[in-house]
C-alpha cells in the first residue's frame, strides 16, 4: 500500500526515489536488531504503526560492506560479491549471512590493509550501525506517511534531594534520592509521581508507567546526562530493573560524543529497545548554532526566550530544592510539572524538524537528532549508490582552503540598520555553475540539491496557502529543515570525512562567494548606502536618505546588481546596531527586542553581574542613553564597594570534569593546571565526585590574586563577616565598562577573506 503522498510534512510523493529510499514502508516506527533466525541468517524487527497501535514483524537483511576488489579477494565468510559500475575505487560491494561473519570481515580487512574502517584511505567502507544498514539496503525510513503529531512522545523530569553541606545531588550519594518523577503522557496530561521515602517504590512506578503508556520517543532537556543517568544509578542501588524497552529490556548505555560546529558535547548515551530518546538539550544547541542568540541553554532560559513559559509558572532554585520538598512538597510538584510541560513545547517546536528529516535519511530518529549535516548528505549520497550498484570513490585528502567573505567596515553603535541576504548563495553558486565532486560519476550530488531545493519550495509555498495552522507549522519546519541542509552542501565539499568531499570545488564556490559579496558592497556605496558588517553570504548596512518610495528602488538597484540564479532578500530592519567585532554585534528591533549574537558579548562563563551589566549597558547605548552607563557604572561599584549584594550575584559555578583523586594526580605529574573547582572540592572534607558542580566566589584584598588560592565556596559564605575581594570585582567591572564603553568606536579595516577552513572532526 502506497502512503498518502498528501499527508503533512511531505509536500511530494513519497515515491521520490532520490529523497525517500526505493521502498518506502509506512508507518515504520523503530528497527531494532533481533538476532539470527532458525537458518542463521541475521534478522530485523520492524515497529510499524498500524492504527492506533504499534505491531512488530521480523525481516531478514545481510550485513554489507563496500571494499575494494584488491582489497577484498579472499575474505572469509562472504555470501556474495557485487562487481559494481562506476570509476570509485570501491568496486565491490560484499554480503554476509550474519553480523557476526560481517565483523570477523572488517577484522580480516583491518589486518590484511593496516587500517582501520574510518582510517584516511582505508580501501573499505564498513558502517557499524546494524539499523543504518538495513534501512539503507532495503531503501526505507522513518516515519513515512505520518505527521509528529501522529508521534507517541512521554516527557521525564526529576527532582531529587542533595545532602547538606553539598550544592548539588548526585545519584551516587545516598542520600541524594530522588523524590518526584514528572511525566508528560502522549495524550498531553501531566502525572507527577512520589512515593514518601520509597525510592525503589517511585521508580519502579515510573517504569510501569512508560511501559503502559508505550511511547515511540522518551524527550527531556538534558535527559542523557542527568535524568536518565540519575535514574539508573538509582534503580542500581535498589535493584530495580530499568525494564524501558518495548521488549522489556534495560537500556544500553555507553559514552558517546556528539559535534555541533565547533562544539563537542560528551554525553552518555541510552538505547531503548523499540523506541527512541530524544534531548532537547542538544535540540538547543543545534538551533543556537544556527542563530547565536540564546541567552543560554538551561530550560528555564530557553522557555522564556521561546515564549513557552506561563505567567504562573511556579520557580524553585536549585538549590531550594531539599528545603522546598521539606517544607512544601506541593510547591515542588508544581514546579517539575512545569518543567515537562515546558520540555514538551519546546520538542514540539524543535524536534519537529529532526522528525521531518527521520522521513528522508537512513538513520534511527534519535540518530538523526545527533548526526551532522554532513553525516546525513552523506546517507543520501550512499543510498543512492548502493540503489544504482556503483562505486563508491575515496574521500580527498585534508588540506586547507580560502574561505568566505567577512568583514567589519564600521564599529560602534550605528543608526537605522538593515539587512540583505543573499537565498542560499553557496547552494545557487553550486546549481548555477554545475559545481559537483569530481568523483560522484553518478551526479547524484547536485540532483540531491536540486530535489532538496524542490521540496523546500514547495513547502514554503504550502505554508503560506495553509488554511490550517498546524499544517501550516508543519510546513514551515519543513522548508526550515531543508533550507539548513541545503546550505549544508557547500560545507560538506569541504569536509575530510565526507565521502565525496572535493576541496577544489569547494574553493571554486568560495571564490564565486567572495565576488558576489565583495559585488555588493560596492553596488551598496555606489547606490548610497553604508556597509557595516559582512558575513559570508549577508550585509548589514545603512540604507540612504530616500523620498518616500526610494528604498524600494534602492533595492531594485542593489538586486539587479547581482548575476543571474543568485536571489537577495532584505530580510531585516533595525533601529540601531552596535557593532563591536567581526561577528559578534547587538540588535536593537522596531519592536525594543535586543538582540546579542557573539561569545564575545554574551559570554557564558562571565559572573552573573558581569552579564547583566553588559545586557543593560547594550541597551542604553541602542536606545542613545548613553549618558546613564555613567550612573549604571557607579551603582554597580558602589553595590560592590558597600557589600549589597548576595554572594549568588559575584559567584561562579562550574563543573567538575574528574573526580577529585584524578585530578590530583594530573596536577602532580604536571598533566594540567589547579582550576578553583577542584582545589575547592580537595579542599572541603566532602565527598565530591566527578559531575557535581561547585559555585565559588573570590576573596583577597587585591585585584590580581591567583583564583584556585583565593576561592572560597560560596556554601562557607557568611553574610555576617562577608570576605568578598572587593578590588577584584571592580576591577572586573571596569574591564568590562571600558571593554564596552571605550573599545569598538570608528570605522576599521580587516582582512576581505576570512582564515582557510581546516580539517574537522566528524560527530559520533
Amino acid at each position: 500500500m502506497k502512503p498518502d503522498a498528501g499527508s503533512i510534512g511531505q509536500p511530494l510523493p513519497v515515491d521520490d526515489v532520490l529523497l525517500y529510499g526505493c521502498d518506502p514502508l509506512p508507518g515504520l516506527v523503530a528497527v531494532e536488531p533481533a538476532g539470527l533466525d532458525a537458518g542463521g541468517h541475521e534478522t530485523v524487527l520492524l515497529y510499524i504503526r498500524s492504527g492506533e497501535s504499534t505491531v512488530s514483524r521480523t525481516e531478514r537483511f545481510q550485513p554489507w560492506l563496500f571494499a575494494a576488489h584488491d582489497a577484498v579477494e579472499g575474505c572469509p565468510a562472504v555470501v556474495a560479491v557485487e562487481s559494481l559500475q562506476g570509476a570509485g575505487v570501491l568496486d565491490r560491494l560484499c554480503r554476509f549471512r550474519c553480523w557476526k561473519d560481517y565483523q570477523s570481515a572488517v577484522a580480516w580487512l583491518a589486518k590484511r590493509t593496516g587500517r582501520t574502517a574510518g582510517a584516511p584511505g582505508a580501501p573499505y567502507y564498513a558502517p557499524n550501525d546494524r539499523v543504518f544498514q538495513y534501512l539503507i539496503m532495503a531503501g526505507r525510513t522513518s516515519f513515512v506517511g505520518m505527521s509528529f503529531d501522529g508521534l507517541r512522545r512521554l516527557q521525564v523530569d526529576i527532582e531529587c534531594l542533595t545532602t547538606p553541606g553539598y550544592e548539588f545531588c548526585n545519584a551516587e550519594r545516598e542520600g541524594d534520592r530522588i523524590v518526584a518523577i514528572a511525566v508528560g503522557k502522549p495524550d498531553g496530561d501531566i502525572d507527577v509521581l512520589t512515593a514518601g521515602d520509597d525510592e525503589a517504590a517511585l521508580i519502579r512506578r515510573w517504569v510501569a508507567c512508560v511501559r503502559e503508556q508505550d511511547p515511540d520517543v522518551l524527550e527531556g532537556h538534558n535527559l542523557f546526562n542527568f535524568d536518565l543517568p540519575y535514574l539508573a544509578e538509582r534503580a542500581r542501588r535498589h535493584g530495580v530493573r530499568l525494564e524501558l524497552g518495548r521488549d522489556g529490556s534495560v537500556p544500553r548505555r555507553r559514552s558517546s560524543q556528539v559535534t555541533m560546529g565547533e562544539r563537542t558535547l560528551s554525553y552518555e548515551r541510552f538505547d531503548m529497545h523499540g523506541r527512541h530518546v530524544i534531548d532537547t538539550l542538544f535540540l538547543v544547541h543545534a538551533y543556537d548554532l544556527t542563530h547565536r542568540s540564546l541567552p543560554g541553554f538551561g530550560l528555564k532560559e530557553v522557555a522564556r526566550y521561546f515564549g513557552l513559559s506561563d505567567p504562573d509558572r511556579t520557580y524553585v532554585d536549585g538549590a531550594a530544592i531539599t528545603s522546598v520538598w521539606q517544607d512544601d512538597p506541593d510547591r515542588l510538584c508544581r514546579y517539575v510539572r512545569d518543567d515537562v510541560r515546558e520540555t514538551r513545547q519546546l520538542s514540539a517546536l524543535l524536534a519537529r524538524s529532526v522528525f521531518l528529516q527521520a522521513q528522508l535519511l537512513p538513520f534511527s530518529y534519535q540518530n538523526v537528532g545527533v548526526r551532522g549535516n554532513a553525516a546525513r548528505i552523506d546517507a543520501l549520497m550512499i543510498r543512492e549508490y548502493v540503489r544504482q550498484r556503483r562505486a563508491l570513490p575515496l574521500p580527498d585528502r585534508a588540506r586547507e582552503y580560502a574561505g568566505g567573505y567577512t568583514d567589519v567596515l564600521m564599529c560602534g553603535v550605528i543608526r537605522t540598520v538593515h539587512h540583505c541576504d543573499v537565498r542560499s548563495l553557496y547552494p545557487s553558486i553550486m546549481l548555477q555553475e554545475r559545481v559537483e565532486p569530481k568523483r560522484d560519476d553518478g551526479h547524484v550530488f547536485l540532483s540531491l540539491l536540486d530535489r532538496l531545493r524542490t521540496v523546500r519550495l514547495a513547502a514554503r509555498d504550502r505554508a503560506k496557502r495553509a488554511a490550517d495552522p498546524h499544517e501550516r507549522i508543519d510546513y514551515d519546519a519543513l522548508q526550515a529543515t531543508f533550507k539548513v541542509l541545503i546550505n549544508s552542501f557547500y560545507g560538506y565539499l569541504g569536509f575530510s570525512q565526507a565521502r565525496f568531499n572535493d576541496y577544489d570545488g569547494a574553493e571554486r564556490v568560495t571564490a564565486r562567494g567572495r565576488a558576489i559579496l565583495q559585488g555588493m558592497v560596492e553596488s551598496l556605496r555606489a547606490n548610497g548606502g553604508t556597509p557595516i558588517e559582512v558575513d559570508t553570504d549577508g550585509i548589514y548596512f545603512v540604507p540612504p536618505t530616500l523620498e518616500p518610495g526610494g528604498l524600494a528602488r534602492f533595492r531594485s538597484a542593489i538586486t539587479d546588481s547581482l548575476p543571474p540564479g543568485i536571489d537577495l532578500e532584505f530580510d531585516g530592519e533595525y533601529e540601531a546596531m552596535f557593532s563591536y567585532k567581526m561577528k559578534n554585534y547587538a540588535l536593537l528591533d522596531r519592536q525594543g527586542i535586543l538582540i546579542i549574537k557573539g561569545a564575545a558579548l554574551k559570554s557564558r562563563g562571565l559572573e552573573p553581574f558581569q552579564r547583566d551589566f553588559m545586557e543593560t549597558v547594550l541597551r542604553l547605548k541602542l536606545e542613545g542613553r548613553d549618558r546613564e552607563i555613567e550612573g549604571l557604572y557607579r551603582q554597580y561599584a558602589d553595590a560592590i564597594r558597600r557589600r549589597e549584594w548576595s554572594i549568588e550575584r559575584l559567584a561562579r559555578t562550574e563543573r567538575l570534569q574528574e573526580s577529585p583523586g584524578t585530578y590530583a594526580g594530573k596536577v602532580a605529574g604536571g598533566k594540567r593546571a589547579r582550576d578553583a573547582a577542584h582545589e575547592l572540592a580537595a579542599r572541603s572534607g566532602r565527598e565530591y565526585r566527578a559531575g557535581d558542580w561547585v559555585s565559588y566566589y573570590v576573596t583577597g584584598a587585591r585585584k590580581r590574586v591567583v583564583v584556585h588560592e583565593a576561592a572560597r565556596l560560596i556554601s562557607d559564605w557568611n553574610p555576617d563577616r562577608r570576605d568578598e575581594n572587593v578590588e577584584f570585582y571592580l576591577d572586573k567591572l571596569d574591564a568590562l565598562n571600558r571593554k564596552l564603553v571605550l573599545d569598538g568606536e570608528g570605522e576599521v579595516s580587516k582582512p576581505v577573506v576570512s582564515p582557510p577552513r581546516r580539517k574537522r572532526k566528524a560527530s559520533s
